[in-house]
């Protein structure tokens, strides 16, 4: 960065993400759950992924190969979790740099098998099942159980490691101890018809914590896909309303962003109105003159204004467009400058976005 601070900044301390990672592992492993941290919200930031590790996470999760591929070469030697399906032009690379991947099309793991061949390795498999949220998966339960059986029986190179689920991403649908019975149900019929025991049977993600933190998450769900409680830790706490705050730290990351103009203002737009920069048409309170300012981000480094949590009192988020973010200065006016800088806490959301953006400055504490 030079002499200079080069803002907007991402402020990441890398000890409280540790912690979380160590207390969300603590917490499963009392019930006999290994946790795979997810590094896609944090853009495989490699501190962070290290943090994730040095606090126990057994696999390391991303959707993206690319990500998995740079953490191995790197020198973090966990095993790997593909969690978003593999495309089949990815194949290749799938089994040449994947340990693990989740899938749900038969036809897709058939020729994951037939380049396993070519490679001279075995690929492991999760299979996942949908229990009503409606993304990835299969949703019958006679043909999971057939499936997997056909993998058993007929892919030599692959290894049917285990069953998993997704809730709550596309649905909105919960976790409960009802619908997670039902993906051990068919683990257990699974494990009858092959003769053995499935390594994992991966039961959902962030959300389906709450199952843990209430200790009532079926016995043998064994594995769950864990990032925002570790990189953001705010879901289970302000959503969820679990009283952890001593335990799980929701100010792990930090976005600083610097006034470059500060007017008193009209709040109601001035003229005819039509659409905004990205074709919607706002809606607009008419509250007299305010005192605003313009921070140098905007947009296309945080994407949305709902999630971002200013951390001054008397700060109002009013919008933002592409590289402009407005808010309102309701208290202490006068103690505002052109050149300040303002601090924001955020959600899972922000994070994702902005630790991938080439124009926000990644500073570790």
């Amino acid at each position: 960065m030079g002499t200079k601070e080069q803002y907007p900044v991402l402020e990441i301390d890398l000890n409280k993400i540790y912690e979380n990672a160590k207390y969300i592992v603590n917490l499963c492993e009392n019930l006999n759950i290994n946790v795979a941290g997810v590094i896609k919200g944090i853009n495989a930031q490699v501190d962070i992924v290290q943090k994730m590790v040095d606090g126990g996470c057994k696999y390391i999760a991303s959707s993206r190969i690319s990500q998995l591929i740079d953490i191995k070469k790197v020198g973090i030697s966990n095993e790997n979790m593909l969690i978003r399906m593999p495309m089949v032009r990815e194949i290749e690379e799938v089994v040449k740099y994947i340990d693990i991947s989740l899938n749900s099309e038969i036809g897709t793991i058939i020729k994951i098998n037939e380049e396993c061949e070519k490679q001279d390795k075995e690929h492991k498999v999760i299979l996942m099942m949908d229990l009503g949220d409606l993304r990835e998966g299969i949703i019958d339960e006679k043909e999971i159980i057939e499936t997997a059986v056909y993998i058993e029986n007929n892919l030599r190179n692959i290894k049917l490691y285990g069953v998993g689920t997704n809730l709550s991403c596309y649905g909105s649908i919960k976790p409960t101890y009802e619908n997670l019975s039902k993906l051990c149900k068919v683990a257990e019929d699974i494990e009858a018809k092959i003769g053995r025991n499935l390594d994992i049977v991966s039961g959902g993600a962030t959300t389906t914590l709450s199952l843990v933190l209430d200790n009532n998450i079926p016995k043998k769900v064994n594995n769950l896909r864990i990032g925002e409680a570790i990189i953001v830790g705010r879901d289970l706490i302000d959503y969820w309303g679990y009283n952890i705050e001593d335990s799980l730290h929701k100010d792990t990351l930090k976005l600083k962003a610097e006034i470059i103009e500060l007017k008193r203002k009209p709040t109601y737009p001035i003229g005819e109105m039509f659409i905004d920069a990205f074709g919607n048409k706002p809606v607009y309170e008419d509250r007299g003159i305010k005192t605003r300012a313009i921070l140098g981000i905007g947009k296309q480094d945080f994407v949305t204004t709902d999630t971002l949590l200013p951390l001054t009192k008397g700060i109002e988020i009013i919008g933002s467009s592409s590289d402009h973010l407005i808010v309102e200065i309701n208290e202490n006016i006068e103690s505002f400058n052109v050149g300040d800088v303002i601090t924001f806490g955020m959600f899972y959301p922000n994070a994702l976005y902005l630790t991938a953006s080439e124009y926000v400055t990644k500073e570790y504490v």
